[in-house]
């Protein structure tokens, strides 16, 4: 039984080790289950070994499987498990679930749609070039859950016919940023990097335009990084570990030269910013790696270091249009970060009331857009809903673009991001 979570150590991908290595993990968890209600695998994993009267070496390999199935990588694990590493029982039960995608990646026996739907997933950049520029065609066929098209979708693709799906932008951010009239900064306190994550720069460009414009009002340059792709994070959690390693070697190249060069790597969405900062440097090793998680930041975590240390002090005059009163969903990659709640105290220098609601919207990257997991996914989203509309808040924010799309299917609520709320407390002009 090897304890490991590097995938460049010879067991691995050995499935006979890892097989014990999930006995010990699980055994582990059945003994705490302090975890009893943070996702859909740890019921199911104490279900089962109740079943067997505390036998965790009776589980079968599909039932071990199953449990693996339900983790949907929401990454919660590091900030509620006490044995997670440097612990001597070193549990890192995320790293493990990825561990075991990657052996199942590697075996014979996958069905056509869940090869094709790694695929369609995995591949955000050439789908997110193709479908901006067909944005209206592929929005009116995608855009309306239900549908022929949609289930026509399901049945080749396996995106479940009825999930809401984010529309395509006509103009991708970095089309945006290069023809943009730029503000000239005199002697600028930072200067920042804008990774344009794939929902930024395809899908939803205006979170980008938000953070240039709250940055730049703050005398923060603002540049894009040239030779970067998507994180990579469809690939690392379908279990593609090559895949994922191109990605994560491509980027730390890319923004390597960035931070070098005296800038600072921003990232306005919460799972590509995890992935950068913790994954990279497991995936890629190297000084660069390290070098660029270091200099990684959350959009709102930037300004509020900055501000709270005197090094960046913001405008906290806010002339424009403010709300009383937000609900703010508090993304899961966000919290395992580990770096406090920024994005409520950006919104909080406006003056507004801030109501946290730490719930799972059940999205986590991709899982819960395949078909298989859909039904589960409306489940883990319901605490959500209940808090999103209990709190009757004036507006409604979150981090993740992903997690709003869902919000806004299960509310009809369209919620915005809190950079977008801070620009036009600022007055700032931010239509795409």
């Amino acid at each position: 039984m090897t304890t490991t979570y590097d995938p460049n150590h010879p067991n691995y991908f050995d499935e006979s080790d890892l097989r014990q290595e999930l006995e010990r993990v699980y055994d582990a968890c059945h003994g705490c289950r302090v975890c009893f209600n943070l996702c859909p695998s740890f019921p199911t994993l104490f279900d089962l070994i109740d079943e067997r009267n505390g036998a965790v070496h009776e589980l079968t390999p599909q039932e071990q499987d199953r449990v693996v199935d339900e983790c949907y990588q929401c990454k919660l694990c590091y900030v509620k498990c006490p044995y997670v590493p440097p612990h001597e029982w070193n549990l890192d039960f995320p790293r493990l679930m990825m561990r075991a995608h990657a052996i199942r990646h590697e075996l014979p026996g996958h069905s056509i749609v869940e090869r094709v739907t790694d695929q369609f997933l995995g591949r955000t950049d050439l789908l997110g070039r193709l479908s901006t520029a067909a944005a209206p065609i592929v929005n009116s066929i995608t855009g309306t859950p239900g549908t022929l098209a949609r289930k026509v979708m399901q049945a080749t693709v396996g995106i479940h016919a009825e999930r809401l799906l984010p529309p395509y932008a006509r103009v991708r951010f970095s089309t945006w940023f290069k023809r943009r009239k730029g503000r000239t900064i005199v002697a600028p306190v930072a200067s920042a990097s804008i990774f344009p994550t794939c929902f930024v720069e395809y899908m939803e460009p205006q979170i980008g335009k938000e953070v240039v414009a709250v940055y730049e009002h703050n005398k923060i340059a603002c540049s894009l990084p040239e030779g970067t792709k998507c994180c990579g994070a469809p690939w690392l959690h379908s279990g593609d570990v090559k895949e994922f390693e191109r990605s994560a070697r491509q980027n730390v190249a890319a923004l390597a030269k960035e931070v070098k060069a005296g800038r600072e790597i921003i990232v306005a969405q919460p799972t590509c910013a995890y992935v950068i900062k913790r994954d990279y440097p497991i995936y890629a090793p190297g000084p660069d790696a390290d070098l660029v998680a270091a200099h990684t930041y959350d959009a709102a975590e930037f300004l509020i270091e900055g501000h709270r240390s005197g090094t960046r002090q913001l405008d906290t005059d806010f002339p424009g249009e403010r709300v009383e009163s937000v609900a703010y969903h508090l993304a899961c990659h966000l919290q395992a970060q580990n770096i406090g709640f920024k994005g409520r105290d950006l919104m909080a220098l406006t003056g507004a009331k801030i109501t946290v609601i730490d719930r799972c919207s059940g999205i986590d990257g991709t899982w819960g857009y395949r078909a298989e997991n859909y039904d589960l996914a409306r489940k883990v989203a319901r605490p959500l809903v209940r808090e999103v509309t209990n709190a009757k808040a004036e507006a409604v924010c979150g981090d993740c673009h992903l997690a709003n799309t869902a919000i806004l299917q299960e509310t009809g609520i369209t919620p915005t991001n809190p950079l977008g709320l801070v620009a036009r407390a600022y007055g700032l002009d931010t239509e795409v």
